[in-house]
């Protein structure tokens, strides 16, 4: 079964993830830092400028750079005109057992590709790892991986 463990905790995970996604649609960095574990891990692989990142500091960090370039529009934080962004992502599985769990969720995002001008649409999975750490389920590991591409 794909969702396993108390209802109660797969309805916070499934928070965590609408956090997260919110804090990319909204470009709020405290909002989506706050889904990271200290020593959490952000791997993606598939993106050679950003690579990974090892623990939250480094990780914000390195979102922050990347969404100067992404958001929903407006004045980004360096001042700088933002590209309009949607993201979107959905639970295939939660499973929990106990203070830790696993889960991979789906993504859809649609994006001005700053360095073409091209609007890209991208597809993707991330494969997650989460700690329940002081009452609250956080990320200790994501791993994302794109299954579609397209550029208009």
């Amino acid at each position: 079964m794909a969702f396993t463990g108390p209802l109660e905790d797969r309805i916070l995970i499934r928070e965590l993830l609408d956090t997260y996604a919110h804090g990319v649609m909204t470009r709020d960095a405290e909002a989506w830092a706050a889904t990271w574990a200290d020593d959490a891990f952000w791997a993606l692989p598939e993106f050679p400028d950003l690579g990974g990142f090892t623990g939250k500091e480094a990780i914000v960090a390195g979102w922050v750079e990347s969404m100067k370039h992404y958001g929903l529009g407006g004045a980004g934080p360096d001042g700088t005109v933002a590209r309009p962004m949607v993201y979107v992502a959905h639970p295939g599985e939660i499973r929990v057992e106990g203070d830790r769990a696993s889960a991979i969720s789906y993504t859809s995002e649609i994006f001005e590709d700053p360095a073409t001008g091209k609007t890209r649409r991208l597809r993707g999975r991330y494969v997650d790892e989460l700690a329940k750490i002081d009452g609250a389920w956080l990320f200790t590991r994501r791993e994302y991986t794109t299954f579609d591409a397209r550029e208009d």
